[in-house]
């Protein structure tokens, strides 16, 4: 209940202080760096030296990787056939592609599993979503935040986006069973916590609700992939296709039908692709997704 607590409350917390003139106004981007290049490593540190890498990984890990192919053919397909902007495809392929399996999936994976479920929220994520978020994420956010971009631009935007090579490092500790003592993951730890609420009062800062604002129809078409397509993408391939069942495949229904990725939000946002729609899909994602996530869990009671 916390969590939730959290989520909302620092949500709330940022639209509040959109109030308080002592603010600066690129507070918003002081955070989102801060988040990107202090706590999105220390994330990876603490959680992935520590991740069993076998063939059970596949199922668990597969699932961010389809819902983003997903997102990007389809919003791909759709600016062609509509004629909209590269910022805007750019932005829905990230923010509608990636959920956010961590600081939303993860305490609700754990109130539905209990904290066996969250063997495999970690496996969707970070394996998943964040290395997604810190190769490909940027390949699209460096492609379409400028029309064009040469392959060696992005390459640069990759190899020196601070996760990305700390998510390196992590995998080679993995790969050679090298271990952070309990004192050092600790504090990645604490220094990791800091992702939810700074990202939550980043976007409630930004947050305005502007009834004539032309990204409303946008934020729909996002929403409707995120919360509705993607989780049903997941259960068709894993359920209907290939006949599986238990509860690891629940736990990747569920994981697929979380509200979008904060991160993917703030990386679309600092990569100048529609800022405003950016906060609008976590600022109205958020709450939306707790009503469609009691319908996937019903859903999936069955499998």
């Amino acid at each position: 209940m916390s969590s939730f607590i959290l989520l909302f409350g620092c949500l709330l917390l940022g639209v509040l202080l959109q109030k308080v003139r002592n603010f600066p106004m690129n507070t918003p981007l002081v955070l989102n760096q801060f988040i990107i290049y202090i706590s999105l490593p220390a994330l990876a540190l603490y959680f992935i030296p520590e991740v069993v890498l076998d063939h059970t990984v596949l199922l668990p890990v597969g699932v961010a990787w389809i819902c983003f192919a997903g997102s990007a053919l389809l919003f791909w397909s759709l600016g062609k056939a509509f004629g909209w902007s590269r910022k805007l495809t750019g932005c829905l392929i990230l923010t509608a592609g990636l959920g956010n399996t961590s600081f939303i999936g993860f305490p609700v994976v754990e109130a539905l599993y209990g904290s066996e479920g969250l063997k495999t929220a970690i496996l969707i994520d970070q394996p998943g979503s964040f290395f997604i978020l810190s190769t490909v994420g940027i390949a699209v956010a460096a492609a379409f935040s400028k029309g064009t971009a040469s392959a060696s631009a992005i390459a640069k935007k990759i190899i020196t986006f601070p996760p990305f090579f700390t998510f390196v490092l992590a995998i080679l500790l993995n790969l050679l069973n090298l271990h952070f003592n309990d004192d050092l993951k600790d504090v990645f730890q604490r220094l990791g916590s800091t992702v939810t609420p700074l990202a939550l009062i980043s976007v409630g800062l930004q947050l305005r609700i502007e009834r004539r604002s032309k990204h409303w129809k946008f934020l729909v078409i996002g929403l409707a992939y995120q919360l509705i397509l993607a989780p049903l993408l997941i259960y068709t391939l894993y359920v209907g296709v290939l006949g599986l069942s238990g509860e690891i495949i629940q736990i990747s229904i569920i994981e697929a039908a979380m509200a979008p990725m904060i991160t993917a939000c703030i990386v679309a946002a600092s990569y100048g692709l529609k800022p405003k729609l950016a906060n609008m899909m976590i600022g109205f994602g958020i709450p939306i997704s707790f009503i469609t996530l009691a319908f996937w869990y019903w859903i999936v009671q069955g499998v």
